[in-house]
This record gives C-alpha cells, structure tokens and sequence, in this order.
C-alpha cells in the first residue's frame, strides 16, 4: 500500500476525478444523501490517500481553518467497501494526524464524525464538544484534539 499526500494543485486531472468519484460513490449514493459534495474548500487542501494495486483505497483531506481562530480539520475520511475493516482508516488517520502536528505544527485538530464513529476517533485522542445533530439527515458530533492529549 501506498500513501499519497497532495496539495490541490499538485493533483493530476485523473487524481482529482478519482478523488471526486469516490467521495461521491461512498457520501452520496451509498449513504443516500443528496448534498453538495464540492464545497469549494478542495483548492486549499491537502489530499492523502493510499493506493492498492491501483485502486484508491482510503481518502481524507487536511482543510485549514476558516477563520484565524479555527481549527484544522480532518474530513471527508472515507474507507470504500472492499477496503473496511483492514486497519487502513486508523493508519490514514494516524498519518492526517502526524502531519498536522508534525509538519504544519498544529496544537488543536477538529473533525464532524459520524456519530456512530465517535469511538474510533475517540480512540485517537478526539473528544465530543457538541451533542448529536444532524447534518444532511445523519447523525454527526463535533470533535476536538489536543496534541498534548494525544
């Protein structure tokens, strides 16, 4: 398995198309919630995914804060169905993680999970900082990290 980890401008046509594939297959059609799915925040990322024979096996995006007081945050983790359960999200998280922390020196990393994912990252050092609400019809938390908890 390979990881890769790239800014948007540095993503080829084919790594951007594949990149937009696969959010849409597992956010919208799997998860069955119409939504728009390029939020305009691509262009100011940084991408990791990992590649299998080929094929992109997991997918995240490091989105730098909005405001000066924000956070950095970990999103659009996703995991295709012939790749769960093999350990690749806690490696892919991992690594959001260490460069974060280690490369762009951040202290404090958010995330919107999934509420029924709120122990896997928690596993991680993420906390709950909001209840349970809905966001496009699923049930999400809002999560915070503290490198120093970690």
């Amino acid at each position: 398995m390979e990881w890769v980890k790239k800014t948007f401008q540095k993503l080829t046509k084919e790594e951007l198309y594949t990149i937009l594939q696969k959010r849409v297959e597992v956010f919208v059609v799997e998860q069955e919630c119409p939504y728009p799915e390029v939020d305009g925040r691509d262009e100011e990322c940084i991408h990791i995914w990992s590649e299998m024979d080929g094929d992109m096996a997991a997918y995240c995006r490091i989105v730098p804060p909005i405001h000066k007081d924000g956070h950095y945050s970990i999103g659009r983790i996703l995991i295709p169905k012939d790749y769960r359960r093999q350990g690749i999200a806690r490696d892919m998280v991992n690594l959001a993680i260490d460069v974060l922390v280690q490369e762009i020196g951040v202290k404090r990393i958010a995330l919107q999970g999934q509420e029924y994912l709120r122990h896997f990252y928690a596993s991680f050092g993420f906390k709950e900082v909001s209840g349970v609400y809905l966001e496009d019809g699923i049930p999400h938390v809002d999560m915070l990290m503290e490198e120093e908890e970690r």
